[in-house]
């Protein structure tokens, strides 16, 4: 899910869709594969990736102080791959469809860089591993290679994820209500992309408010440009001219972006390494991240369903597994060549048609992402495109995905979705803390002040890091078990209890240790020191996961009463409240 997801799906706009449809054509008639519209979709596309590429190598810098130099080199371009390879398959599948269909307006699926995970990897993935692997006592560019190998591995076990939910898409759908794996991403959203980038573009509230006035009102609003400019475009060159213009006033100040030298990033071969497959070596140290990873794919899954069945309310039926299934062989692909995050079709293929866009709109991305991703051209892109200017995308992409989140999800649901927020807000408020004092200052006694108030507040503060722990996985869990309890199905809700009691017996989730490791509770007289949770932190675990048990065993017992007392069926009011 992206910045494509603009909500221009509408029902009017999908009857107009659906009696272009009908004017179709004959099998005999060419396919028109390029047409004006994908001038627009293509800027829609392009700017989504390339601020998805901006996202990875700024995020990584100003939170983690990861060197961009690094970034550049190893994992743009595999990254950049996945683009290239995703959607020069999309834009193949399209022709396969208008052969088939007889269609001449069909409109190629959208791929891309999946933004949830984007922040996701970089928070929670990447940014932790470099920062751990510097406080093993590696140097900076030791550190960087072993979070890029480890991300590396996210990838790889995402991709796998992906290419066996592709045999069975459903199973997905069935096993997990839409608000638990909608709301993680609702929360993903709220949090982490629209927050986090609102901070960076109010360090230059001259050119970011404008920026954002201009992309919110385009893209939300629906307010038309001059000259037919895409939102995201209008407010690049308007936002990017006034940053110029102050920049060369000298009115920026102490916000001026500092400098580097793009070259350095020309013509990488450093990403080749990854073909060398040493990356396997860091797949023990990934079992750590899984609780995030997992769910991530997961929801790309989803969202791929979503997209089909957009598409083909658009007038566009591809199936639904060879969508899914391609972009898990370019997520796999992608982490052949270094790559960190995953690629996703877009929920808004019928935005692009509404533009008019046929398939020459994914061609020219691929190309276009292929080539600066591995000439390294992407580093100039990078030096000189003002964040102010790019990241209110990201706030719009953010309430787009929180929005199309309860859109997706029964109203009844709502409470649910918005329930799988709370976790993530936990996660939040621990990110600053760390920013303040240090990763994992919590459970080291550093910020103890001594005084009954501040022991209070540490105290507090603990066990808002062992909420925010795992806190994807959490937010799929309430939000699931919740649900389940508005549907009266308590018997549902009890497993994803005890599913949960599970998780935090061993760290999956709600872990009182930095970085969260995966351990055993108990040695069992065979399991290495390093491989069982120490025992001062055991009683808090404990009384998590007796919680949890005590919750799944009460929502058993409230099911088997209501089946006896045949109370079981849902209000039928219930969607009014």
């Amino acid at each position: 899910m992206s910045l494509a997801q603009r909500g221009n799906y509408s029902a009017l706009t999908l009857k107009c869709f659906q009696e272009q449809r009908l004017k179709g054509c004959s099998m005999s008639e060419k396919y028109r594969w390029a047409q004006s519209g994908d001038i627009n979709a293509f800027f829609g596309l392009m700017l989504d990736n390339m601020a998805g590429l901006i996202l990875i190598v700024s995020l990584l810098k100003q939170n983690f102080g990861f060197p961009v130099e690094f970034a550049l080199q190893y994992m743009i371009p595999g990254t950049a791959l996945g683009v290239l390879v995703g959607d020069l398959a999309y834009f193949f599948l399209a022709f396969r469809l208008a052969k088939s269909s007889g269609s001449r307006t069909v409109t190629a699926m959208p791929l891309g860089l999946d933004t949830p995970s984007t922040f996701g990897m970089v928070f929670l993935v990447l940014g932790p591993a470099f920062l751990a692997a510097k406080n093993s006592g590696l140097d900076d560019s030791a550190a960087a290679m072993s979070a890029w190998r480890i991300g590396i591995c996210c990838i790889f076990v995402s991709g796998i994820i992906k290419l066996l939910c592709a045999f069975g898409s459903g199973w997905v759908r069935n096993a997990i209500p839409r608000a638990g794996l909608l709301g993680s991403l609702a929360a993903i959203a709220l949090v982490l992309i629209a927050f986090l980038p609102l901070l960076e573009i109010l360090h230059f509230p001259i050119v970011g408010l404008v920026a954002l006035a201009i992309i919110l009102t385009a893209l939300v609003g629906r307010v038309p440009l001059p000259f037919k400019l895409p939102g995201a475009v209008g407010g690049l060159i308007v936002a990017g001219s006034l940053y110029l213009v102050m920049s060369l006033l000298g009115l920026l100040g102490e916000h001026q972006q500092p400098l580097f030298d793009p070259s350095s990033g020309l013509w990488p071969t450093a990403w080749l390494e990854a073909l060398q497959f040493g990356w396997l070596s860091n797949m023990g140290e990934t079992l750590r991240y899984l609780p995030i990873v997992v769910p991530f794919a997961l929801a790309t899954v989803v969202g791929g369903i979503d997209c089909t069945e957009s598409a083909a309310a658009a007038g566009d039926h591809y199936h639904t597994n060879t969508i899914i299934g391609i972009e898990a062989v370019a997520t796999l692909v992608a982490s052949f060549f270094g790559a960190v995050i995953q690629t996703t079709p877009y929920i808004g293929h019928p935005a692009y048609k509404a533009m008019g866009g046929r398939a020459a709109y994914t061609l020219a991305t691929a190309i276009l992402m292929g080539a600066l991703g591995m000439t390294g051209l992407f580093g100039y892109f990078y030096q000189f495109i003002p964040k102010a200017a790019v990241y209110p995308i990201l706030v719009f992409v953010g309430l787009e995905i929180a929005a199309q989140s309860f859109l997706a999800t029964p109203r009844r649901h709502y409470p649910a979705v918005a329930l799988a927020c709370v976790p993530a807000l936990a996660n939040l408020a621990v990110f600053l803390v760390n920013q303040l004092w240090g990763d994992g200052a919590l459970f080291s006694n550093q910020i103890n002040l001594g005084s009954l108030q501040n022991q209070e507040l540490v105290n507090n503060l603990k066990t808002t890091s062992m909420l925010a722990s795992g806190f994807i996985l959490t937010s799929v869990f309430w939000a699931s078990a919740l649900a389940m309890a508005i549907d009266r199905r308590l018997n549902a809700a009890a497993y994803f209890y005890f599913v949960a009691a599970v998780c935090t017996l061993f760290g999956l989730m709600h872990s009182p240790l930095p970085n969260a490791p995966i351990l055993s509770p108990f040695s069992l007289g065979i399991l290495p020191e390093m491989a069982v949770l120490p025992s001062e932190h055991w009683p808090a675990v404990r009384s998590w996961t007796i919680g949890y048990l005590l919750v799944g065993g009460l929502m058993l017992a409230w099911g088997h009463y209501l089946k006896v007392s045949g109370q079981t069926k849902v209000p039928a009011d219930h969607d009014m409240h």
